[in-house]
């Protein structure tokens, strides 16, 4: 039987050339052997009827005309949106499996139970990947947009305000949170925009969009390294369009 093979190393995963283009491996045998002690996961996907595995390569690919070791988020730019969703989830997982080996209530080794699930060979827990949820909005004011260069930015662009969700928080109490701590400004009228897995490792992207309110803007220095309200006409260097971040952006200068 073919599978779709997603073999990942140090957060690339294997791509296989086809004409002029890269696509996941696919086939009766992997693309790359697996090790014995390798635990290799099957999973279904809805919209895939092709069965999948994933496994970890415990050295990089190199010296194959034909395969080639590309990052996850760039794969984004060589692969279907499907195949890229595909193959965040098999990140995800695989992120998951390295770090639940071991039972939380009695330290027992874990087996994996299910696609997406696994139980304690000893007390019998049951666990499934846990996603850390997070919000992004776009803030306007009049013709105007909030952005930000957060410190942890891989580059000189300016994106979104963004945050973790608390416990105990609904997703509009994080997002006025959110707002607030970063830029000590008042927000309203907060409208759901989209959601987006984000497999770095582990999230969920939920954006909004929201309305200038009041206050002076005042950064936080800590998590901020610059900011501020942009025209269209003079915006900075913004993120790229993997991102939920970009859609809003793109968004909001289709409809200025």
């Amino acid at each position: 039987m073919e599978n779709l093979y997603f073999a990942f190393c140090q957060g690339d995963v294997l791509l296989m050339k086809s004409g002029q283009s890269m696509t996941i491996p696919a086939g009766e045998e992997p693309p790359v052997a697996f090790q014995p002690w390798e635990h290799v996961t099957d999973i279904s996907w809805a919209e895939q009827r092709m069965p999948c595995r994933i496994y970890r390569l415990d050295r990089p690919v190199t010296g194959r005309g034909d395969l080639q070791m590309v990052g996850l988020r760039k794969s984004y730019e060589l692969l279907s949106p499907e195949m890229y969703r595909l193959a965040g989830k098999c990140a995800e997982l695989l992120y998951w499996d390295q770090n639940s080996k071991y039972c939380g209530c009695c330290g027992a080794p874990m087996r994996w139970d299910t696609e997406i699930s696994k139980r304690c060979t000893e007390c019998g827990k049951e666990l499934w990947p846990q996603l850390a949820t997070a919000i992004i909005v776009r803030v306007t004011r009049g013709e105007e947009v909030l952005l930000v260069r957060a410190h942890n930015f891989r580059g000189e662009y300016y994106g979104l305000v963004a945050g973790f969700v608390e416990t105990g928080e609904t997703l509009e109490d994080c997002v006025r949170r959110e707002v607030w701590e970063e830029t000590h400004l008042r927000i309203k009228n907060i409208r759901y925009f989209a959601s987006q897995p984000w497999p770095y490792p582990a999230g969920l992207m939920v954006g909004f969009t929201a309305e200038y309110e009041s206050g002076e803007l005042q950064l936080q220095r800590s998590e901020l390294a610059g900011g501020g309200w942009f025209r269209r006409g003079s915006l900075p260097a913004i993120p790229g369009p993997v991102s939920l971040a970009r859609q809003l952006i793109d968004d909001w200068m289709k409809n200025t």
